[in-house]
């Protein structure tokens, strides 16, 4: 399982649009070999039909799509925006921080939510996942949560 790991977080990023958002959360998991490419076709795809389902919180927005899609191995990756964009949703917009979630099963997924679910609960960590300019910013929260 890969949770936040170095290679999975990506500080000021700039989209024009959330599918790029999506796209670019899910080259993150893409690269680190976690998901097939077929995944982040099908996060677009979910996002495409439902909407933005997946904005949970004021500026978080966590893509995913079903492990048949293409998932390899357990994972969540952070892209954080310079500029937030909009993604349709009524009172989360606009959204900072995508957290692309890729999980095997039903019970990984439910472990790493919950792991989101901790690190996120805590406004002070949005704010600093949200403001972050280095690493090691993001780096401290996570030992702390983790």
């Amino acid at each position: 399982m890969k949770f936040l790991d170095n290679g999975l977080i990506k500080l000021g990023a700039e989209v024009q649009k959330a599918e790029d958002a999506i796209k670019e959360a899910g080259k993150l998991l893409l690269k680190e070999g976690t998901i097939e490419q077929t995944y982040i076709d099908a996060m677009l795809e979910a996002y495409k039909e439902n909407g933005p389902y997946f904005v949970l919180a004021p500026h978080i927005a966590i893509p995913h799509a079903r492990p048949e899609d293409g998932v390899n191995e357990a994972s969540v990756s952070l892209l954080q925006l310079r500029t937030p964009v909009s993604f349709g949703h009524q009172s989360n917009d606009p959204v900072h921080l995508i957290f692309g979630l890729g999980a095997a099963s039903s019970d990984e997924h439910l472990t790493l939510l919950q792991k989101l679910t901790s690190l996120l609960n805590d406004s002070k960590n949005v704010e600093i996942l949200i403001n972050a300019v280095n690493m090691k910013e993001v780096k401290k929260i996570l030992e702390v949560e983790m």
